[in-house]
């Protein structure tokens, strides 16, 4: 009912289901006390198939209308113990938030010291290790294969994060905090500002940054804008600043796509993106041995160092 803040939306419920629940009663109640007198003939409702087989009028067998009976009583105390009219929560005061709070403390109760046996570990011995590994990498298809993929090499939009290439940093206590607290990484528009052919000048120098087919004459211009403009994030160098989540400039490693026309959507239009924090929902525990997996997977865990 959260949604619905005005008081009509509870009565309108409430009429409607003790409405639904009175007619459906007089309704059973009406049909059984329909009955056939001993050797009076049932009429024939007119549905006949096969031109011999007819539909009868017969009332409902006893047991039957028992059962509809044994349904509305049951239906009355639900209502009276578990939500159902309207902003009534019921005698028991249920709801499904707190069945979910009180089964994920069970699971937590039962499940998480399975995890929490690694936190005394250094991450790099817990890369190291087959079983925690395992359940990593189960925590990992879970929860991040949605936007990394199962491989772990990402999408459009979504790092891989198999390689040696970070926004943020790929060291261990960078990744915890990625994982831990989230990263909100942004890139603001700038095609109004800019117009449209200067977007394709800046556009073609980003290109040639990286030694990509670009058109020389627009890139000359594109340089001048950059460096009054965009050395903010990316550096007078375009290596990017990894304390912003800015991307290095001058590689082939593109979150979004290294295309000219990718690229001037990417400066018109500007990018928004969002890492989800996880400390709240899964506890230090898994985020240890989620730490201990991504790092591994661009690292060599045999051993710690």
């Amino acid at each position: 009912m959260s949604d619905f803040v005005s008081e009509f939306w509870n009565i309108w419920i409430t009429a409607i289901v003790l409405g639904g629940l009175v007619w459906l009663t007089y309704l059973v109640f009406s049909q059984s006390k329909i009955k056939v007198q001993k050797g009076e003939q049932v009429e024939i409702t007119g549905h006949v198939w096969d031109g011999d087989l007819s539909e009868y009028n017969h009332p409902l067998p006893r047991w039957w209308m028992l059962m509809f009976y044994v349904t509305l009583a049951f239906a009355v105390v639900y209502l009276i113990l578990y939500p159902g009219l309207g902003t009534w929560k019921g005698v028991f005061g249920w709801t499904s938030v707190d069945q979910y709070k009180k089964e994920r403390a069970q699971a937590e109760a039962k499940y998480q010291p399975l995890y929490d046996q690694f936190l005394k570990q250094d991450v790099k011995a817990v890369a190291a290790d087959p079983k925690a590994q395992e359940m990593g990498k189960r925590l990992f298809q879970t929860y991040c294969v949605q936007c990394h993929g199962s491989d772990a090499r990402g999408a459009k939009g979504f790092p891989n994060l198999t390689d040696n290439k970070w926004l943020w940093g790929g060291d261990i206590k960078t990744i915890h905090t990625t994982i831990s607290e989230g990263r909100h990484g942004q890139m603001p528009a700038w095609g109004a500002a800019f117009g449209e052919e200067k977007v394709k000048d800046v556009a073609n120098y980003v290109l040639s940054l990286s030694k990509r087919k670009h058109d020389a004459e627009r890139a000359v211009r594109g340089k001048e804008t950059f460096a009054t403009v965009c050395i903010a994030c990316h550096g007078a160098d375009g290596k990017g600043n990894p304390q912003l989540g800015a991307p290095n400039l001058t590689d082939n490693n593109w979150l979004y796509g290294g295309s000219e026309k990718t690229i001037i959507e990417t400066i018109t239009n500007g990018r928004n993106n969002q890492m989800p924090a996880w400390k709240d929902f899964l506890g230090e525990g898994k985020v240890h041995l989620l730490t201990a997996y991504v790092w591994g997977l661009s690292n060599n865990p045999k051993a710690p160092q």
